[in-house]
């Protein structure tokens, strides 16, 4: 079903569903190493050396203008067939990319929601991404440009994002795509996006979700319930604790919506019967320590999950691939787990 825009997104208690008895992989890497990885040197070198406006100290307008143009870490790869296309949304059409690695059919299905702190980032900053992950796990990828904050305030974003689910299940195959092998993923806060949608997708009775693939997700409660990683990362690492303050007060509007499970999933009581769990964090990343607290969460509710923690790496060290050697090996693995399903 599609939602009309007074549709409210209410927390949902879970009970008796089977709990699976899994094997779970979880790195016994450190949560932070000494110092961030060598390759990520020069790139926070030239950051700082750019003095980019803070975040905070601007309107979303300009700081989308310059997240545009900062975005680029990588080349975007080559792909059989690239195309766009709309699908009626709760409020409007929502445009979708789709990135097809062959001319193969009943190829795995990957979601993808960007990230951008719900308020910065398009199809076309996370273009490269999108077109490395299609490329290397052989996968048909479609890119979700959901609405963004202020403008749309939660649950907006997440209202574009099941109903891109329900289109993906329904509609994947006609695109060569595979429904029975359909991933949610997304980085930041598309994270949280394919976290919270797996969740809408079993309290609704919705599509089924073969895995959901988490890159450094926001999903607790953020600044309200600061984690120990906020302090400790929280200046001089790409994301700043004043950055994610910004984007709360862009995205929560609404003070009892932080209390929401759909947005900070982390807060749900019962995570049993949720779809199986790649979870990517970072030691220098201020949400560091929520994404490894959801991943314990996963596997103490019996769900496989397969943790992967970069103890040197910084947020949103992923699209780094090319220039960051931890990055390229990352990005070649999660494609690998998904290739292999």
């Amino acid at each position: 079903m599609l939602y009309s825009p007074t549709d409210t997104f209410y927390p949902v208690v879970r009970v008796s569903l089977d709990r699976r008895m899994t094997e779970n992989t979880f790195d016994p890497a450190p949560r932070r190493a000494d110092s961030v990885d060598s390759d990520l040197e020069p790139i926070l070198s030239v950051m700082n050396q750019q003095s980019m406006v803070p975040i905070s100290s601007v309107t979303p307008a300009q700081a989308r203008e310059q997240f545009e143009a900062t975005s680029g870490f990588a080349e975007s790869e080559s792909v059989h067939e690239i195309h766009e296309f709309d699908i009626s949304g709760p409020a409007g059409p929502v445009t979708i990319r789709a990135y097809r690695p062959s001319s193969a059919t009943s190829l795995p299905v990957i979601l993808y929601f960007h990230g951008g702190g719900f308020v910065l980032g398009s199809l076309d900053t996370h273009d490269a991404l999108c077109s490395a992950l299609s490329n290397r796990a052989e996968a048909l990828v479609l890119s979700v440009d959901y609405r963004l904050a202020p403008e749309h305030p939660f649950p907006a974003g997440l209202r574009d994002s099941y109903t891109a689910l329900q289109w993906a299940a329904t509609h994947a195959e006609s695109l060569g795509g595979d429904p029975e092998t359909l991933v949610v993923a997304g980085d930041s806060a598309g994270g949280n996006l394919a976290a919270a949608c797996s969740l809408l997708s079993i309290d609704r009775d919705g599509p089924p979700i073969d895995r959901q693939l988490l890159l450094y997700p926001p999903v607790a409660s953020g600044v309200a319930d600061p984690h120990e990683s906020y302090d400790e990362n929280g200046d001089g690492y790409f994301l700043e604790r004043a950055d994610m303050e910004w984007f709360s007060a862009a995205y929560i509007q609404d003070p009892i919506q932080a209390r929401n499970e759909y947005l900070s999933p982390l807060l749900a009581r019962d995570l049993s019967g949720l779809p199986a769990a790649t979870v990517v964090t970072a030691g220098f990343d201020p949400l560091r320590d929520e994404g490894i607290a959801y991943a314990n969460r996963l596997a103490g509710a019996g769900v496989s999950v397969s943790h992967r923690h970069y103890p040197a790496m910084i947020h949103g060290f992923v699209s780094m691939f090319g220039m960051v050697a931890t990055a390229e090996d990352c990005l070649d693995s999660i494609s690998e787990s998904i290739g292999n399903k």
